[in-house]
């Protein structure tokens, strides 16, 4: 694929609005694997989360139409000799199986690895979550194993299968 459909950008208070009815419009689609922004109160928590140092909130922007298509978000941030980071993602239901969100995902990998200078990524998925597993695969990661009760979604401690991808470039010493 040379040619990308989407690029990225940090989420931010303009984006309010159309952030929230995509996400209200996608909700039967993220439903029962997250719970995504859908009020005000909420989107104010999310933006203040990602505006940390630990944390950074995309969005995959439709390049036609300018419209979110989705959001890829790079977690709990661990800098030192670790360089690792939780990915979390999900696609608007306007764009859904169409490959926005493959695109989206190479796009936040090629930054997390070179733009914040991270050596790992972990994608933690509930098993039963296949469109999401296959989406990993194709974007290079690869399955370590299970997490029992892992993360505690819509009322439930919910299992989840550890993907990962490695900086497949030469090691660097990494800043202390």
């Amino acid at each position: 694929m040379n040619e990308f459909r989407v690029y990225l950008r940090p989420v931010s208070r303009r984006d309010r609005d159309e952030f929230i009815a995509a996400m209200r419009d996608s909700a039967p689609l993220h439903n029962p694997w997250i719970i995504s922004p859908t009020s005000r109160e909420m989107f104010n928590a999310y933006l203040k989360r990602v505006e940390r140092h630990d944390h950074d909130g995309l969005l995959v922007i439709d390049k036609a139409s300018d419209a979110i298509a989705g959001c890829i978000n790079i977690n709990n941030i661990i800098r030192g000799t670790f360089l690792s980071a939780t990915l979390g993602y999900y696609v608007t239901a306007a764009f859904a199986g169409r490959g926005y969100m493959r695109e989206g995902l190479a796009l936040a990998v090629e930054h997390a690895f070179r733009n914040l200078g991270l050596h790992r990524l972990e994608a933690n998925i509930q098993p039963e979550n296949q469109r999401s597993i296959e989406l990993v695969r194709r974007c290079g990661f690869r399955k370590e194993g299970i997490s029992p009760q892992y993360l505690f979604i819509a009322g439930a401690w919910r299992d989840h299968e550890r993907w990962t991808r490695l900086d497949s470039r030469p090691s660097l010493h990494p800043a202390s």
